[in-house]
């Protein structure tokens, strides 16, 4: 694992942070894709964590959940507007997905359906982190973020790396992916207001220049 900040530490993937998932204190932060199966379990080898706590219910978000809820015996929280999604009563991808991609994605990413133990809310706390209602990206995104040290673990509000050529940089994530894209870049703003001194995305590396974040959210279409 990468230390990122006090108490957050980023699971390794070789050769570049491209799905991530983070433990925050004893919370693992996300479950990357189906087949990430073997690289979370074995980050995770040694280590007690007492819930899997997820930013939204994507395939690339959601892939382990069950598996590594069923072999801790931990809960599974989400926002109480992925639950359906995460417990299979909506489908898990969007209609305007593109039909290759979906089926790729419901053959290799997607995990199975599981029991949402623990639905969330705004307001509330996962392992000091406060839960910031995002939606656009899903109906249920949300940032968790940690008032004492301003750190920002923001699903796929944001994204930092293009999904074309691997290489780090602040984007929108594209909108065959985001149910409402122009709702998303309300959530975008509602994390610059949070006034974030590290930003952790889904994708790609730590956000830590500040100055070109605020840049970023400037250049935003309203």
């Amino acid at each position: 694992m990468r230390y990122l900040a006090p108490g957050v530490w980023r699971l390794k993937e070789i050769p570049a942070p491209t799905i991530n998932c983070y433990l925050a204190e004893d919370v693992l932060i996300d479950a990357g894709r189906r087949w990430d199966r073997r690289r979370i379990f074995a980050e995770l080898d040694g280590v007690e964590i007492s819930m899997l706590a997820l930013t939204h219910v994507h395939p690339d978000h959601q892939g382990v959940a069950k598996d590594v809820c069923e072999a801790r015996g931990v809960p599974l929280a989400c926002h109480a507007d992925d639950v359906e999604a995460m417990e299979g009563r909506r489908p898990v991808q969007l209609e305007k997905t593109p039909g290759l991609i979906k089926s790729f994605e419901g053959r290799f990413w997607e995990g199975p359906p599981h029991h949402v133990d623990r639905v969330l809310s705004e307001g509330d706390v996962v392992a000091g982190f406060r839960v910031v209602h995002a939606p656009g990206h899903t109906r249920g995104e949300v940032i968790f973020f940690r008032e004492r040290d301003r750190v920002a673990i923001c699903g796929d509000v944001i994204r930092n790396m293009s999904f074309a050529t691997g290489r780090p940089g602040m984007r929108e994530l594209p909108e065959i992916f985001t149910e409402d894209p122009v709702e998303n870049r309300r959530s975008i703003r509602k994390l610059a207001e949070l006034n974030p001194s590290l930003i952790l995305p889904g994708h790609g590396p730590a956000v830590t220049d500040m100055a070109a974040f605020e840049r970023f959210v400037a250049a935003l279409p309203a």
